[in-house]
């Protein structure tokens, strides 16, 4: 009878991330989960279950936890970024929350841009601001801080915007930045006539007190020392590993101590100064996924390497440039310069944004089983949601493409606005969970089902 309790129990705390999408890449950290049941086809008007309204807009993406959605919103009018948690059945307002003064620093995005995260216990905000809260499920304020007063003023070109992850008892966040200050958008970036570290923080979730930072050192200059990447836990051949891209290279650190494992690099030889890398790194259990910027190729890094490597031996594979002769399967255009890549029953489905072309791949050789143009009229920069096999992705101006996820072949199962006014610039990738989708515009969020 007492281990019967003590199972309940265990079953009880225990996050149910079955049904949940607790962060920006969902339950598995590759953009899937285990949803089924979901539309094909939808609109505005059609398998609407709810929308709610949004006091502002946000690059960041909704999580759901249980029966709540949070997310952010920098509201202009008030020159705030605010914490907003919805009812999942409803799309009534729960709570609210001020997260961080100011609206935005440059004309690209807002200080909303990060997602939020959740461990099951509570959730945690970050503003681009360097603003980051931790609150309980429902509402109440555990404890806040900013990372730039903590850590030093931030040198990046454009707002910050790198996720914060919450995974196995740790509170994660990455800051890969220029190692000098400069002046842009009227503002400082960087401590002046000091040198910037980039950084990876390990934090305790229950005090917000770092556990232990470790810097994160690169040989790329200017601003491709930039990343606004998102850390990325993964287990490689049996061993835990937490990713980083950015700074021309791509690492795996011991998860509990922030020590780094192994590194690969670079996609940068000739140590181009405008590389900021965006996608986060994505894998399949074996290899490690990074993607270059501008076009460049996708690396597929080998498994349980060990120290530094800057060779093509420690590639599975990798996609080809332009004018390179490799074999046929190996496409050329196999890049994402913004959008992660999904990692879905098998195979990587990886998205082309600048081109709207979604290629699905084989993990254990790169060779690419279909590689297919949207038909999409604007730029990508939301990531793909794998969910009941289909693949969920929307574009800057609210267009939502659907494509059926079978390596067989490519199919177009639905394409739909989702804007209501003249919106631009969206970047909200689409949440899943249960039988649900949820999809930011600008000014709503919908909930979309049966």
């Amino acid at each position: 009878m007492k281990r019967t309790i003590l199972s309940l129990l265990v079953t009880c705390i225990a996050p149910a991330w079955g049904n949940d999408w607790p962060h920006w890449r969902g339950p598995s950290f590759d953009g899937s989960a285990p949803s089924s049941g979901l539309p094909a086809t939808f609109s505005p008007t059609e398998n609407v279950r709810w929308k709610a309204a949004l006091p502002g807009p946000a690059g960041s993406s909704p999580i759901v936890v249980g029966d709540s959605v949070y997310l952010t919103a920098a509201v202009e009018k008030d020159q705030k970024v605010v914490a907003l948690c919805l009812d999942a059945k409803t799309g009534n307002l729960k709570w609210s929350a001020p997260l961080a003064d100011g609206f935005r620093s440059d004309d690209r995005s807002n200080f909303a841009g990060p997602s939020p995260t959740s461990d099951g216990q509570r959730v945690v905000f970050f503003a681009g601001t360097g603003d980051l809260a931790s609150f309980s499920l429902e509402g109440k304020p555990e404890w806040k801080r900013n990372v730039q007063k903590d850590h030093g003023r931030f040198a990046f070109l454009w707002t910050f915007s790198s996720s914060p992850l919450l995974h196995d008892g740790r509170l994660y966040l990455q800051v890969l930045q220029r190692d000098s200050s400069f002046e842009a958008h009227g503002e400082q970036k960087g401590e002046p006539n000091q040198k910037n570290e980039s950084y990876v923080l390990a934090i305790d979730p229950a005090t917000g007190h770092d556990l232990w930072k470790v810097t994160r050192p690169a040989t790329a200059v200017d601003e491709s020392l930039e990343a606004f990447t998102t850390p990325v836990p993964a287990t490689i051949n049996g061993r835990p590993e937490l990713l980083i891209a950015g700074g021309d290279c791509l690492t795996g650190h011991d998860p509990a101590t922030g020590k780094e494992l192994w590194r690969w690099g670079t996609w940068n030889p000739s140590k181009i100064g405008h590389w900021r890398l965006v996608p986060s790194p994505v894998s399949n259990g074996a290899n490690v996924l990074a993607c270059a910027p501008k076009g460049a190729p996708v690396y597929a890094v080998k498994g349980g390497l060990s120290g530094a490597h800057s060779s093509e031996e420690a590639l599975a594979w990798r996609s080809r440039l332009d004018d390179e002769d490799m074999p046929s399967k190996a496409y050329k255009d196999v890049s994402s310069d913004v959008s992660t890549p999904l990692f879905y029953k098998g195979h990587y489905y990886i998205l082309n944004g600048e081109k709207q072309r979604l290629a699905c791949v084989k993990p254990e050789t790169g060779e690419v089983l279909w590689h297919e143009d949207l038909g999409g009229r604007t730029k990508i920069e939301a990531s793909p949601t794998g969910a009941d096999d289909k693949i969920f992705v929307m574009d800057h101006r609210g267009e939502v493409y659907v494509v059926k996820a079978d390596p067989k072949q490519f199919q177009l199962l639905h394409r739909v606005e989702m804007m209501e006014n003249n919106t631009k610039d969206l970047r909200s990738t689409i949440a899943v969970a249960g039988n649900s989708l949820y999809i930011r515009t600008e000014d709503t969020l919908y909930c979309i089902g049966q």
